[in-house]
């Protein structure tokens, strides 16, 4: 179950990105998800065409999906709040976890980074709006094709990237699967313009935690800047999918990838035997 406060005005589109990132825990796991619950709160003093809009998008985003919608559940509250609790399957034993790593894998990223940074940016209003509507566009993207690909392919991890950044997300599955990682900064795919919304001071309190969180994990490259920090940091709605993928399946990962759609596919690093870095590091990030 996920859900959360708008990141954009429009009601619908709302609907959708709260909705396709529901879904992402599903595919991220290699799952079909089958269907949903709608869970909303919502302010008894707004217009209840904006609600109707708000499920409109999400049930969009799940006809998208191939899921059916059986019902859900809603409360009065102060904020409006959006999301989905979903049901799907997956064949036992061939669920793709976070800990199944391996020392030689490469990792594969299926959405730049920058969302967190842009819609902050977005509330200010100090963005330019096709910066804006780029990253709305691709939180709005379901990962299934990535998903699917995945599965045809066969992998050994998964992660989709969201509110824990990439680092944080990264962590995670080198914690899990008892390995550690190294990450090349000029392979990471960025939302053009987001650098520039860095520079200026522009990202959100969860993207400065989340550095918080890791930087003790973290080998950091000399040639790093502050910047590059924040944005592999940065706090993601509806992410790409992470994944770790043996050196002799990228091609075909690729391939299935490109087959379903997926648009950006990035090589950002590799995983390392857990003995590669020095003692409580789990990530080394080069420039």
């Amino acid at each position: 179950m996920d859900f959360f406060p708008p990141i954009v005005d429009d009601p619908f589109t709302f609907g959708e990105i709260a909705a396709a990132n529901a879904l992402s825990d599903v595919y991220a796991m290699g799952g079909v998800p089958l269907t949903a619950l709608n869970v909303v709160g919502f302010p008894d003093n707004l217009d209840t065409s904006i609600l109707v809009e708000i499920l409109k998008g999400g049930a969009s985003k799940c006809l998208e999906a191939g899921v059916i919608i059986v019902g859900g559940h809603t409360v009065t509250d102060p904020e409006p709040k959006y999301g989905l609790a979903v049901t799907g399957t997956v064949t036992p034993g061939s669920q793709i976890s976070n800990s199944g790593a391996q020392e030689g894998d490469l990792l594969v990223l299926t959405k730049p980074l920058g969302t967190g940074i842009i819609t902050t940016a977005g509330k200010q209003g100090t963005i330019d709006q096709n910066i804006l509507d780029e990253a709305v566009e691709l939180m709005a993207t379901l990962n299934k094709g990535a998903a699917v690909a995945m599965i045809s392919t066969g992998v050994s991890a998964c992660s989709d990237i969201t509110g824990f950044g990439l680092l944080g997300h990264l962590k995670e599955i080198c914690a899990s699967s008892k390995v550690k990682a190294r990450l090349t900064m000029k392979d990471i795919p960025l939302i053009a313009g987001v650098t520039h919304l860095v520079d200026q001071g522009i990202y959100p309190g969860g993207t400065l935690r989340n550095l918080e969180s890791v930087d003790s994990s973290i080998l950091w490259g000399n040639d790093l800047s502050y910047a590059e920090k924040v944005l592999l940091c940065d706090a993601q709605t509806s992410g790409g999918l992470l994944i770790s993928v043996p050196r002799y399946g990228l091609a075909d990962l690729k391939k299935e990838l490109a087959i379903n759609s997926v648009t950006s596919i990035s090589v950002v690093g590799e995983i390392l035997a857990n003995t590669k870095l020095p003692k409580g590091k789990l990530i080394q990030v080069i420039s």
